[in-house]
């Protein structure tokens, strides 16, 4: 695999017009802009005012800027599906536009990351930007007492809020599954991604500022269900039957505690589950790839 030169910035953005155009300026400072092959910003159907933003990709003419407005709100996994067909750099560097990029050589250091031929996504070392503390639910691991302190590990997965990809790596597995709206669409990508014989690595030296609170965006119940549902149908999709039971069980409790017992969205999860269920084709990953889910002590239950 020939080593990757250039670099793809992808931002989806819904309503965070000033959130969007702090991170911009971020991109206009860093270094190493050679690096930079483009920076594609997909306005995914914002009600606000975008002006700021546009007036600001117009007059600093130094970045490769391309905006691009949508017509609908396509989610998350089909609006990076879309924007990244925009894409024509070695590496896919996605991040979430209400986070902030303070380190100027983060390019170059995500070049440098790619430094084995089986790796296919790179992910963040994630920080509050109030706190300063580590964001726990975008380490890409369960065990996080145990891998916080962690320079670098091969994780059995990835957080989307931000993550570096191999080009041919995206082009091989082939996009985010677009049945999921919001939600556990990296499971999916990780699992076909590893059944192609890549790995994923975790590097703390590439860091980026979360503004979300840590005390989490305490997402609606129809948010949890659609994780819950979208859980389940990747372990359907995938993974050997035992956990095809066990990942909508636990997940249905969880459910049930986040939201209050929502009991009507409860019984309406269950539903999709059974509706969807019945078309979910099954690929079951390879003995290989087991067990290196099992050698990075995934967590496989749900």
């Amino acid at each position: 695999m020939a080593n990757p030169k250039k670099i793809s910035i992808i931002i989806i953005s819904y309503n965070r017009e000033d959130d969007l155009l702090e991170l911009c300026n971020d991109i206009s400072l860093l270094k190493d802009i050679e690096l930079l092959n483009e920076v594609i910003i997909l306005n995914n159907a914002s009600t606000n005012n975008y002006e700021a933003v546009i007036t600001f990709v117009q007059t600093n003419n130094h970045i490769p800027f391309k905006y691009i407005d949508s017509d609908e709100n396509l989610g998350v996994a089909k609006g990076r599906n879309h924007a990244s067909k925009y894409a024509t750099g070695d590496i896919f560097f996605y991040i979430d536009d209400d986070v902030n990029l303070t380190d100027p050589h983060t390019l170059s250091k995500i070049i440098t990351s790619f430094n084995e031929d089986t790796i296919g996504v790179v992910a963040y070392k994630v920080l509050y930007k109030s706190t300063m503390q580590l964001q726990q639910t975008a380490l890409p691991h369960k065990k996080f007492n145990e891998y916080k302190l962690l320079d670098h590990f091969y994780a059995p997965y990835y957080a989307g809020c931000a993550n570096a990809k191999l080009k041919t790596a995206w082009l091989k597995v082939n996009n985010y599954p677009e049945d999921f709206f919001y939600g556990m669409e990296e499971y999916d990508f990780s699992y076909r991604l590893l059944d192609l014989g890549y790995t994923i690595k975790y590097d703390s030296s590439l860091v980026v500022l979360h503004k979300e609170s840590p005390n989490g965006r305490k997402p609606v119940n129809e948010k949890l269900k659609m994780m819950w549902v979208n859980k389940t149908i990747v372990a359907f999709r995938y993974l050997p039957l035992i956990y095809c039971i066990t990942t909508p069980l636990l997940w249905s409790f969880e459910f049930l505690i986040k939201s209050k017992f929502d009991i009507k969205t409860f019984f309406s999860g269950w539903k999709s589950i059974y509706v969807r269920g019945q078309t979910v084709k099954r690929k079951v990953i390879k003995k290989s790839t087991l067990q290196y889910l099992k050698k990075v002590e995934a967590r496989l239950w749900y």
